[in-house]
């Protein structure tokens, strides 16, 4: 996403990115529902009629963290486009802590203390993180770009992600519709709102310039990474465990240093690198889960 925002050439529109994602991932899950039915189209369309068309409620429900997904991915492209690469991965996984505060809210959790002491641990790690970006004019712009706008849109993201997380969980309990269908779901009410998206903010250069301008090879993979990135997500929700989950945040925060460092000319310093090792430590405490033959120490919810 860095490198799609920053390189040279014309650039192509966000908004359009985010509904073209919405488009592959709505027909990826749609055909994965059909391989769900025994490859079947009687059984597909039955399935869909009934899930989407008769319970119909359920599905008005799933619009609203349809609709904030939408804005979410429109603000990281605006973050992406305003910080580097390493420094946006690390901001980012803020959504950590805006998740625990809404589970707390909205789904009256409990958090034991090594995962009160992983947040605090987070968000010291993101403030040394930004401190170090501060070093620079933190209000200064390089390119057009400025790091307040990005950081900004950043925690915003972090944010509409913590809601709509715990909003699509809540609505998942108790539920057995699968997740490639809840995905269809998503796409079907995302897929509106994103049209209208890019009406509201991009319809002067769509219809003076058209709806793919900018879009190449490169973006077609961009877009494509995107909707299969989100997917992915899901599947690994499902299938894997915190500690899996752990590692593969982790690794994707050390290879989005390692290649902002190789690509992007970050300057990695000792306050950058001891921030991140203090937001991948969170990523582990928070997901990790004390044996269950002791009781642990619970600290009560809000």
């Amino acid at each position: 996403m860095r490198f799609g925002r920053t390189r040279e050439g014309d650039m192509f529109l966000s908004s359009t990115a985010v509904l073209t994602s919405e488009v592959v991932k709505f027909f990826i899950c749609l055909y994965v529902v059909y391989c769900e039915c025994e490859k079947s189209v009687d059984k597909w369309i039955a399935n869909l009629k009934s899930t989407i068309v008769v319970n119909y409620r359920d599905t008005m429900k799933v619009c609203v963290p349809s609709m904030v997904y939408v804005v979410q991915n429109n603000l990281l492209y605006v973050a992406a486009s305003h910080l580097d690469a390493a420094t946006y991965q690390v901001t980012y996984q803020l959504k950590i802590l805006t998740t625990a505060i809404f589970s707390i809210v909205m789904l009256r959790k409990k958090l034991i203390i090594t995962q009160w002491t992983a947040l605090l641990l987070l968000v010291l790690g993101v403030i040394l993180v930004q401190l170090v970006q501060t070093e620079h004019k933190a209000t200064a712009t390089d390119g057009g770009q400025n790091r307040i706008v990005g950081f900004v849109a950043a925690i915003s993201a972090c944010c509409l992600s913590g809601f709509a997380g715990v909003f699509f969980e809540k609505i998942l309990k108790g539920s057995s519709i699968s997740v490639w269908m809840r995905n269809v779901q998503l796409s079907m009410c995302s897929v509106p709102f994103a049209i209208v998206t890019c009406l509201l903010s991009d319809f002067s250069a769509i219809r003076n310039n058209g709806f793919f301008f900018g879009y190449d090879f490169f973006v077609w993979y961009l877009v494509i990474l995107q909707a299969t990135g989100g997917l992915l997500v899901a599947m690994v929700v499902k299938y894997a465990d915190n500690i899996l989950k752990g590692f593969a945040t982790s690794l994707a925060i050390v290879v989005a240093c390692v290649a902002s460092i190789l690509f992007f000319d970050f300057q990695l310093s000792l306050q950058f690198s001891f921030g991140t090792t203090l937001v991948i430590s969170s990523i582990f405490m928070y997901g990790y889960q004390p044996p269950t033959g002791k009781p642990s120490s619970v600290i009560s919810k809000v």
